[in-house]
């Protein structure tokens, strides 16, 4: 009996102690769970463009551009709104340059973000309601080595943000609210407030103490379920119920 008030004892202080942040995790882990993974990626939101490069859309040609720029290192021929155009590091630093002239296009402005943004978007109807330069402290959801880059937020469902590399002209991440929600849902799981790493201390003690926990709940319900401790307990109340009969007789 000494283990089962032992292990009462301990259950009932320690999920009083953990008892929140299981509701925490069980709350997050469900939301995460039950979201579709490729809604909250965002992958919805982007339209599905078919580009294809023909000989006649590039007069400037690969070896001009290394006659120019002899420094430059993976070099792209891609598309930029419907102008053919290189993208290529030059001092660990994205360029744009058009495959027609060799003219250099970035960095880009907020006339030309706004283009690349609604081409890119799958709701061609929706408003941008506004396009923000970011070149220092970006918010968390965007790395740090993409700046400078342009958000543009538009007025449609979940709120939906671009994020364009000023350099490459090339949306870098987006973000919706559902996705920002599930940031935070993140953060909560794995209670790292600052970084959101799963691999933390604090993870690691209330993980621990919510396993030691559910050993003293396994013990409790052993001695719950098991039929010898049941027959003993029903002894028992039997036993203190005849005891308060026999008190209230002697009372009246």
């Amino acid at each position: 009996m000494s283990i089962h008030r032992s292990s009462r004892k301990y259950h009932k202080w320690l999920m009083l102690f953990i008892g929140l942040q299981l509701v925490v995790w069980s709350f997050s882990g469900a939301y995460m769970v039950l979201m579709d993974i490729d809604y909250i990626h965002g992958d919805s939101l982007i339209a599905e463009t078919k580009q294809h490069i023909t000989p006649k859309q590039v007069n400037y040609s690969f070896r001009q551009l290394l006659i120019e720029h002899p420094q430059a290192s993976q070099v792209e021929l891609g598309f930029m709104v419907d102008e053919t155009v290189y993208r290529f590091n030059l001092a660990k630093q994205k360029m744009v340059v058009s495959a027609n002239d060799g003219q250099q296009l970035s960095p880009i402005d907020k006339e030309l973000v706004i283009k690349i943004a609604k081409q890119n978007y799958v709701n061609k109807a929706a408003e941008i309601i506004s396009a923000q330069l970011i070149t220092e402290q970006p918010p968390a959801e965007v790395s740090a080595r993409h700046l400078p880059v342009w958000r543009i937020d538009f007025d449609d469902f979940a709120s939906p943000s671009f994020y364009i590399s000023v350099n490459s002209a090339q949306l870098v991440t987006k973000r919706h609210s559902f996705w920002r929600i599930f940031d935070w849902m993140f953060v909560f799981h794995v209670m790292d407030y600052r970084d959101g790493e799963p691999t933390n201390k604090l993870l690691l003690i209330f993980s621990l103490l919510a396993f030691v926990g559910s050993v003293f709940g396994v013990v409790l319900t052993y001695f719950r379920l098991a039929p010898k401790h049941n027959k003993q307990a029903m002894q028992k109340n039997k036993r203190l119920q005849k005891h308060k009969s026999v008190g209230n007789y002697e009372k009246s």
